[in-house]
């Protein structure tokens, strides 16, 4: 007897990887309060490591490896 797959599309794949990630981030804030942390603070914390913007935050902070200079590949041969 022949069994079919499914294959997932890339909105599945993307809605469950934001959907782990959500549930991550939420599980470390949680954490973090129960050690006496402020949930402003944990947010901000946990956001930082996941590139988000945390409630009230302008911008997520910039990443360390990403170059500011603009240049590319291109321009640096």
């Amino acid at each position: 007897m022949a069994t079919s797959k499914r294959s997932a599309t890339v909105e599945e794949v993307l809605a469950a990887v934001e959907a782990a990630r959500d549930k991550v981030m939420a599980d470390e804030i949680k954490s973090l309060t129960k050690l006496g942390i402020p949930k402003a603070m944990a947010y901000q914390m946990i956001a930082s490591r996941f590139h988000q913007k945390a409630p009230g935050q302008e911008e997520a902070e910039p990443d360390p490896f990403e170059s500011n200079t603009g240049n590319t590949w291109d321009d640096i041969g």
